[in-house]
């Protein structure tokens, strides 16, 4: 863990700044890392969270400065009244939204709408399967369904490679104007 402070701007000019950075470097130093870990506990253990909140609260001692007790005890509870209201509104925040992802792939879970589309557009094309001819079709079965080759497809269907790549063409023409009507007509 390394938590580091850097000394906020001030409008400040003159040795009262030099005072008001010193005080603020020893009250980091006493109490930065038992504040990290209380926050990193009241974060559930999110550092980049905890650090944020850290830095906020700091940042408010550091507009306070001028308010805060001289007790070092006293500026430790004041401290720490902060940090566990800043948690508790960060807490709050994170409810009022939706839940983040982060880091999980999500892109495996399929959603309803998807599966509803998928049927279909089998339901579809199974239809305009149906409304090719027994040639056509053999050919497209065998080269998207079944998955083969030109040549295997051919030597399945014992016709020339020729005629696997013209059926083809053909019917994925007549695919493609069928579905094109479907899609316009509905």
């Amino acid at each position: 863990m390394t938590v580091g402070m850097c000394t906020a701007p001030s409008t400040d000019l003159g040795p009262d700044r030099a005072d008001r950075e010193r005080r603020m470097a020893e009250i980091f130093a006493a109490n930065a890392r038992p504040l990290r870990r209380f926050l990193l506990r009241q974060s559930s253990g999110q550092a980049q969270a905890a650090d944020d909140l850290l830095q906020e609260t700091m940042l408010r001692a550091w507009r306070k400065m001028d308010e805060l007790p001289d007790n070092a005890e006293s500026v430790r509870r004041w401290l720490f009244t902060v940090a566990r209201n800043l948690a508790i509104d960060a807490a709050r925040a994170k409810l009022a939204r939706p839940v983040e992802v982060c880091g999980a792939d999500v892109t495996w879970v399929q959603s309803i709408q998807d599966t509803y589309d998928e049927l279909l557009d089998r339901a579809t094309l199974r239809e305009v399967l149906m409304q090719l001819t027994p040639e056509h079709r053999t050919v497209l079965v065998a080269l998207y369904y079944r998955d083969v080759s030109v040549a295997e497809a051919a030597e399945r269907i014992g016709i020339p490679e020729g005629t696997v790549r013209s059926r083809s063409f053909y019917a994925l023409r007549t695919v493609r104007e069928m579905l094109t009507r479907s899609s316009t007509a509905g």
